[in-house]
């Protein structure tokens, strides 16, 4: 497994997920229009699909370790998007998501 490949895919993955997550947010706590459902679903699916190109012997691992790239994703996105600036809980808590990412997907295991 690449290390650069894999961080790529799942940041899009991320990007994608946040997206269609937060056109279902504007929607229903910000009076935005229904029509950014459209754009909404055809982003969850694609993160659906980018998570696929993941190179892991099983699903679980793959989605797990992505748990920590959409944490630290989702603050970032915070901070991007919404204007609010993560404190250092935020940033100590992501950045310990990060490690345990990596270690389920990079620790050496027995083939």
């Amino acid at each position: 497994m690449t290390v650069l490949p894999t961080f790529a895919i799942y940041v899009a993955a991320a990007v994608a997920e946040i997206a269609g997550c937060f056109a279902v947010w504007a929607w229903l706590r910000l009076g935005k229009s229904i029509w950014l459902l459209a754009p909404g679903a055809l982003s969850l699916a694609l993160f659906a699909y980018l998570l696929t190109l993941i190179d892991a012997p099983a699903a679980g691992r793959a989605f797990a370790a992505y748990g920590g790239i959409y944490i630290a994703a989702s603050l970032a996105w915070m901070f991007a998007v919404e204007g609010r600036l993560p404190d250092r809980w935020d940033v100590i808590g992501g950045a310990v998501c990060l490690a345990g990412a990596a270690i389920i997907l990079f620790a050496p295991r027995a083939s």
